[in-house]
């Protein structure tokens, strides 16, 4: 078990305890739950979906990197598929606070980037704040997705966020999650391939600004992550945040990115390279390089 879960593990009903420590032992637990896993779970515990998630919500939280709050959030979100996907919030020292993920937007990127193409409910130990509800009305989820917080009565993001403003406003058919592939090319070597792969795979209606961050970890891992854009704008998602995303979820230590590649279109509306280089440099990277690809190959 790797040793952030520990403390959390710890307070777990001992049932779930029980149930869950095959899992959590299990070398290549990366926060990510089975169909299967999960029926299980359920079966060994008595619990019903919904009180499981907010039961494991210490372990989602104990994947926070709250370097500046020291405010741990964890979330939960529950794919149509049966997987359910750990995110917590996570802060940057030496940053801006706008480069912080939060925890919604973690648990629903780190789904995304594992093929997850819908979710059905996301469990969260503290209120979405706004700037997370607006990042979930993105979804094509829409504002049915199911919203379960300690405490309180399940409801929908609709109940969370009424009159809504969200792509519709924009006449914006492409929602965030349907699978979608803008036809780059894919060249150059293997970390460029995985940026501009990437890239293909990102989320960018408003701005068509697409782009895509491939990492190499101490361990030789890669780690890729799509640039999520908003309707609202401000609760876009970067493409290294994403990749930071999966790289904690794989229990590897930010800082020990050995080489970054950003992909992103030539002459573009907008531009993610001055702020992945600093984050990067703040984290003490810097091999890092940029990749352009043509809009033309769209």
């Amino acid at each position: 078990m790797h040793s952030r879960f520990l403390t959390a593990f710890s307070a777990l009903p001992a049932a779930l305890q029980a149930a869950i420590q095959p899992l959590l032992d299990a070398p290549d637990f990366h926060g990510v739950l089975r169909p299967q896993d999960v029926a299980q779970l359920k079966q060994l515990t008595g619990l019903d979906e919904d009180a499981l998630a907010l039961e494991l919500l210490p372990l989602a939280a104990s994947c926070a990197v709250a370097t500046v709050s020291h405010f741990n959030v964890g979330a939960i979100s529950r794919g149509v598929s049966g997987h359910w996907y750990f995110g917590a919030n996570m802060e940057f020292l030496h940053t801006p606070l706008q480069q912080t993920v939060h925890a919604e937007q973690s648990a629903i990127t780190h789904a995304w980037l594992r093929g997850e193409e819908k979710l059905a409910a996301i469990t969260v130990n503290y209120t979405p704040c706004g700037h997370c509800r607006q990042f979930m009305n993105e979804l094509n989820s829409g504002t049915a997705i199911r919203i379960s917080l300690p405490g309180r009565a399940v409801s929908t993001l609709g109940d969370y966020l009424p009159d809504a403003f969200g792509p519709a406003d924009l006449n914006i058919t492409e929602r965030l999650l349907s699978p979608v592939d803008h036809g780059f090319a894919v060249a150059g070597d293997a970390l460029q391939q995985a940026a501009i792969a990437a890239a293909n795979n990102s989320h960018a209606p408003y701005s068509q600004s697409y782009s895509g961050v491939a990492l190499r970890s101490q361990s030789g891992k890669v780690f890729t992550g799509r640039y999520a854009e908003n309707a609202a704008f401000n609760p876009s998602l970067p493409p290294l945040q994403a990749a930071l995303i999966l790289m904690n979820m794989s229990n590897e230590a930010l800082e020990t990115i050995q080489q970054a590649v950003l992909a992103e279109c030539q002459d573009s509306t907008l531009s993610q390279l001055d702020a992945t280089r600093a984050t990067l440099k703040a984290l003490g990277c810097e091999d890092f390089s940029l990749t352009l690809v043509s809009k033309t190959s769209v």
